[in-house]
C-alpha cells in the first residue's frame, strides 16, 4: 500500500462527511430559521416551533439509538445517503398544506438528519489517527456552522423570492442530489460493513446500557445532554427573538450568519487544544461554563440592544454552544468498544437528542407561562452549568489522585 494512501483516504472520507454534514444541517435547520415566515403565514404562536423541534428531536433520539446495526449492516456510507434522502423527502412534504404534514416532515428529518452524524463518527474513527482524532472531528463538525451560516444567508433570501415553501422545496433537492453525488464512494468506505448484521429492538436499549455501564461514557452523555439541548434552543429560538424585538428577518438572518461563522475556528481550535495539548474533559468544562454564561446574556436581551452588541452575545454562544462537538464526539469514538464507533456515538448522541427534545419543550413552556424568552434562555442554561461544575471538579479530582500517585 503507498505511504499516502491512508492520507488520501483520511482526506476524501473528511471532505465528503464534511460536506454531507453540511447539507444535512441546512435541511435540518431551514424550517427554524424561515420560522417567522412560516408562523405568519400559518397564523401559529411563537411557541408551537417549540414543538416541532421536540418532536424532531424525539424522532432523532429514537434514530440515534437504533442506526448502529444499520451502519454495521449497509455501511455508514449508504445511511448518510439515506439520511439526506429522507431529509429531503421530509422538507418536501413540509410543503403539502396542512399542519400536521409539517409536523411529520419535522419528524423525518430529525430522525433523518440525526443518523449523519454517528454515521460520519463511524468512518473518520476507522480513518483518523487516534491522537489526531480531536481536531479531525473538529473540521468535521465545522461543517454544521457552516450549513447555518448557507442557511441563514440564503434562507430568508429566498423565502422573500419564492416563499417558505419553494425555500423548502430547494433546500430539499440539494440534500437529495449531494446523497447521489457519494455513489462512487461506496465500494471503499463501504468496505467493512457486515451484510449478516441483524437490527433488534432489544438493540435500543442495548446501546443506552453500554454508555450508562461505562463511567467515561455515561459523563460524556449527559454533557451532550445539556450542549446539544442549549444547542437546540439557540438555533430554533434566535432569529425568532430578534425578529420578535423589531429588527427584520434578513437582518435577524445575517446576525446568525455572521455569528455562525465564529463557530468554523472555534471548533477547530478547541479540537487543536484538545488533540494532544489539553485533556478533552478541561475543554469542555471551558465549553460548558462559558455556554451558561453566554445563555445568561441572552436572557437579558432586550428592544433597547443594538445589533452589535446582540451580535456580540451570539458571537459568544457560537464560540461555546455550536463548538464542542468535535472533542466530544472524538472522545465517544475513542472510548467506544472495537467495532462499534457508530453504535456508540449514537448512544452519547441519543442524550443529546434527548436534550433537543426537553430543554426546547421546557423553553415553549415558560414562554407561554411568563411570555419572556428571557427566563427560557435562563433556564436552558442552567444544565450546561451544573456540568460545568461537574467536570471541574472531576479534573480537580483526577489532578489530586495523580499527584498522591506520584507522591507515593
Amino acid at each position: 500500500m503507498p505511504a499516502d494512501r491512508p492520507t488520501r483516504l483520511l482526506l476524501t472520507v473528511l471532505a465528503a462527511m464534511f460536506l454531507q454534514q453540511t447539507f444535512a444541517t441546512i435541511g435540518r435547520t431551514m424550517p427554524p430559521i424561515i420560522a417567522p415566515a412560516i408562523l405568519q403565514d400559518l397564523v401559529l404562536d411563537p411557541a408551537w416551533l417549540g414543538v416541532y423541534v421536540g418532536a424532531a428531536a424525539l424522532a432523532a433520539l429514537l434514530f440515534q439509538l437504533g442506526c448502529g446495526s444499520f451502519i454495521l449492516r449497509y455501511g455508514a456510507m449508504r445511511m448518510s445517503q439515506v439520511a439526506l434522502v429522507l431529509l429531503g423527502a421530509g422538507l418536501a412534504l413540509a410543503t403539502a398544506g396542512p399542519l400536521l404534514l409539517l409536523l411529520v416532515s419535522g419528524v423525518i428529518g430529525g430522525g433523518a438528519a440525526a443518523m449523519s452524524t454517528p454515521a460520519s463518527s463511524h468512518l473518520l474513527g476507522r480513518y483518523a489517527p487516534p491522537r489526531q482524532a480531536p481536531l479531525v472531528f473538529s473540521i468535521k463538525q465545522t461543517a454544521v456552522p457552516a450549513g447555518l451560516l448557507v442557511a441563514g444567508i440564503l434562507g430568508p433570501w429566498l423565502t422573500g423570492f419564492a416563499g417558505w415553501r419553494g425555500t423548502m422545496i430547494v433546500a430539499g433537492l440539494a440534500c437529495i442530489v449531494f446523497a447521489l453525488m457519494l455513489e462512487p464512494l461506496r465500494a471503499e468506505f463501504d468496505a467493512d460493513r457486515v451484510p449478516t448484521q441483524s437490527f433488534r429492538l432489544s438493540d435500543f436499549h442495548t446501546t443506552v446500557a453500554a454508555v450508562l455501564k461505562a463511567a467515561d461514557l455515561r459523563r460524556l452523555s449527559f454533557a451532550c445532554f445539556a450542549f446539544n439541548g442549549l444547542q437546540t434552543v439557540f438555533t430554533s429560538y434566535f432569529v425568532v427573538v430578534l425578529v420578535e424585538l423589531g429588527h427584520g428577518l434578513a437582518a435577524a438572518g445575517l446576525v446568525f450568519s455572521v455569528a455562525m461563522v465564529i463557530a468554523v475556528p472555534g471548533r477547530i481550535f478547541w479540537g487543536w487544544l484538545g488533540s494532544g495539548r489539553v485533556d478533552p474533559s478541561v475543554v469542555m468544562c471551558w465549553l460548558a461554563l462559558g455556554m451558561a454564561g453566554g445563555t445568561a446574556l441572552m436572557g437579558l436581551l432586550g428592544p433597547s440592544w443594538p445589533l452589535v452588541l446582540i451580535g456580540l452575545v451570539a458571537t459568544v454562544l457560537s464560540a461555546t454552544v455550536m463548538s464542542w462537538h468535535g472533542v466530544l464526539l472524538s472522545e465517544a469514538a475513542r472510548l467506544a468498544p472495537a467495532g462499534q464507533r457508530g453504535a456508540a456515538t449514537g448512544g452519547v448522541l441519543s442524550f443529546g437528542q434527548l436534550g433537543g427534545l426537553l430543554l426546547p419543550l421546557l423553553y415553549s413552556g415558560l414562554l407561554v407561562l411568563t411570555g419572556s424568552h428571557g427566563a427560557g434562555f435562563a433556564a436552558c442554561g442552567l444544565p450546561a452549568l451544573v456540568v460545568g461544575i461537574v467536570l471541574l471538579r472531576a479534573t480537580r479530582n483526577l489532578r489530586a489522585t495523580g499527584n498522591e500517585g506520584e507522591n507515593r
